[in-house]
């Protein structure tokens, strides 16, 4: 990302209603306020009719938002058309003209642009060195795999040089070994032309692996804005911890609350199976049910007896190649505890019906309201 004040995309309070007035309108957005940055990797991620595609449609100007402001390098776009916006989109369907060859299809645009004949020729083969397709400029799309069409699509998405590049889970019709390595690729292909991304998935590891920052979307709402790690080690609600990646999530009632250095340390009962210390950094009172999040990597296997540890029973054991899998009971609920190959988290043959002693590592627990 490069230190430009002035962001790439900015959305003010935007809503979006379809069938306003009518008895079937629905709210796809709720006032949602986000910057993007310039040449940054930016994410719209969650499930379903969370509202990410439309968010997308409307930065494209496929559509208009019901109320609110959307700029573009600090130019109110709202009512732009589609054609008069710096931005360029990749679908899930790639869309290639199948009567034109791989270089006319990367040049279409540049064409329709009505530029000069040998620009469009010397643009269209950089594009196509740039995703690695110049050995198959002269084929038809039917031609090609899956991938090679996703990287024309790609080449000639990049051609015009759009400021933003808008794309579609763009990698859904993959399959998993080629959806990994275009991950690789488009996050590359991002830094090497500067051109600002933004992404639109409900595939939480495709977006940890490739973003600069992520925006998590529910029913239409914003629940968090972050990098991977942030979104992933501190979620900001029961929603996030849930959908991305995989958490235990633990009812608990706080005991004792005590307020330090801007945290609240307190001691907290998990449902039949003991009490722990843990640190909050939101206030917390005696009394009140909170959610932990616990990250299934880690918990601890052979811990000490200490007040942040708690005894738990296995319940299965699941092999996983390159890690050990266990389902263990802690009092009335069950979590998933996961341990690397080899014994790195001390013994791992344990059986149903074992006891074990569990431990969490440093700042593993995320305490929640929500």
């Amino acid at each position: 990302m490069t230190s430009n004040n002035v962001p790439a995309a900015e959305f003010h309070h935007v809503k979006k209603v379809f069938n306003a007035g009518h008895g079937n309108a629905f709210t796809a957005l709720h006032d949602v306020s986000l910057r993007i940055a310039e040449n940054e990797f930016f994410t719209f991620l969650g499930p379903s009719g969370c509202g990410k595609t439309t968010l997308l449609r409307i930065l494209a100007g496929f559509e208009q938002p019901t109320s609110g402001d959307v700029k573009l390098f600090d130019k109110d776009i709202a009512h732009l058309p589609a054609n008069k916006r710096p931005v360029n989109t990749v679908f899930q369907h790639y869309a290639l003209f199948p009567h034109l060859t791989v270089r006319e299809n990367v040049g279409f645009a540049l064409k329709m642009m009505g530029r000069p004949a040998s620009e469009i020729t010397r643009t269209s083969n950089e594009m196509l060195e740039l995703v690695h397709m110049e050995d198959f400029a002269n084929r038809k799309p039917e031609q090609l795999s899956g991938g090679q069409r996703q990287r024309v699509a790609l080449a000639r998405a990049l051609a015009p040089h759009p400021k933003l590049l808008l794309l579609d889970e763009p990698l859904s019709a993959l399959d998993l070994k080629l959806r990994q390595a275009m991950r690789i690729e488009l996050k590359m292909l991002q830094r090497e032309t500067g051109i600002t991304f933004v992404f639109v998935t409900h595939d939480q590891e495709e977006a940890l692996a490739m973003s600069d920052r992520i925006a998590v979307l529910s029913q239409g709402n914003v629940q968090q804005v972050g990098t991977p790690a942030t979104i992933y080690e501190h979620p900001a609600n029961r929603f996030v911890a849930d959908f991305i990646g995989q958490s235990n999530l633990l009812n608990v009632t706080v005991k004792t609350a005590v307020k330090t250095a801007g945290k609240t340390k307190a001691t907290v009962d998990i449902d039949q199976a003991g009490s722990i210390d843990v640190d909050s950094d939101t206030p917390l009172k005696k009394g009140e049910t909170v959610t932990l999040a616990i990250r299934p990597e880690r918990i601890i296997f052979n811990a000490k007896a200490t007040k942040s540890s708690i005894k738990a029973i296995v319940k299965s054991h699941i092999y996983l190649g390159n890690a050990n899998e266990f389902i263990l009971a802690v009092g009335q609920s069950q979590i998933i505890a996961r341990a690397p190959q080899g014994g790195v988290r001390g013994k791992l043959s344990y059986q149903p019906g074992d006891t074990v002693r569990i431990g969490f590592e440093p700042n593993a627990i995320r305490v929640l309201r929500s």
